[in-house]
């Protein structure tokens, strides 16, 4: 019988696949927008649902392209780190948790985060300083909550790894 902290995994597990998903998809899109804007840069108007880069593209086709590449690197961190969630869902057991896989997956999983972390700060910091050279232009700030994640996802994987230790001690004086 399954119990209903098996489904909740489950459902989290099957969540997680969809943000992997919908993240990639998201990426690939701007991707192909962007490449549709290299040689129309009217297609920076609407980059991807709605958003516009266009005051940016007739700027400095260099900033633009950075920009983009930022965002896109920022997509795929998000999108790696939602694989590496499903990883972790799907190996760990409710009879066995504290396995050095989950550890070792859950502190990767806080590294990729403060890296998504440090990759949003360096596109505000961009779109910050784009704001004060284009008169008009948007400022499209990216929330910078990534760092707290990555706080706790880190102390979780301290937990997980001090649950292997005290597990494989306790196996060793049975």
């Amino acid at each position: 019988m399954r119990t209903k902290t098996d489904v909740i995994l489950k459902v989290m597990n099957v969540l997680a696949w969809l943000a992997f998903a919908g993240l990639v998809v998201k990426a690939g899109a701007i991707v192909i927008s962007y490449s549709v804007s290299i040689g129309n840069p009217e297609g920076a108007k609407n980059l991807y649902m709605g958003l516009n880069f266009y005051p940016i593209r007739q700027f400095d086709f260099w900033h633009y392209t950075g920009t983009v590449i930022l965002m896109i690197a920022l997509l795929l961190l998000e999108a790696y780190t939602a694989f590496l969630v499903t990883r972790v869902l799907s190996t760990i057991k409710l009879t066995n948790p504290f396995t050095i896989e989950v550890s070792r997956t859950l502190e990767k999983i806080s590294y990729i985060i403060l890296l998504a972390w440090v990759a949003a700060m360096v596109f505000n910091a961009h779109a910050t300083w784009l704001s004060k050279k284009i008169a008009g232009l948007q400022e499209n700030l990216i929330s910078g909550e990534f760092i707290l994640l990555a706080g706790v996802v880190f102390v979780i994987a301290q937990v997980f790894k001090k649950g292997v230790e005290i597990q494989s001690e306790n196996e060793l004086t049975v």
